[in-house]
C-alpha cells in the first residue's frame, strides 16, 4: 500500500466517526485557588462538535482519493 492509499483509508475511517459521534469531549483542570497548603483545583469538561459538512468531506475526500487514477 502506499501513502496515498493510507491516507485516503483514514480521511474515510476519520469521517466515518465523526459523522457517527458528532464530536468527542476533553477534560481541562484550572487551578481555582491555592491558600497555603490547600490547592483547590476545578475539573470542566468541554465538547467539541464536529460538523456534519466536515464528515462528510473527509470522506468524498477519501474516496476519490482511492477512485482516482494516477500515473505512475
Amino acid at each position: 500500500m502506499n501513502a496515498i492509499k493510507i491516507a485516503a483509508i483514514v480521511l474515510i475511517i476519520a469521517g466515518g466517526l465523526g459523522l457517527a459521534y458528532g464530536g468527542f469531549s476533553y477534560t481541562a483542570e484550572s487551578r481555582q485557588a491555592n491558600i497555603g497548603p490547600i490547592e483547590l483545583t476545578m475539573n470542566e469538561r468541554h465538547w467539541f462538535s464536529i460538523p456534519v459538512w466536515a464528515g462528510m468531506a473527509a470522506i468524498t475526500m477519501g474516496v476519490l482519493l482511492l477512485a482516482v487514477p494516477r500515473k505512475n
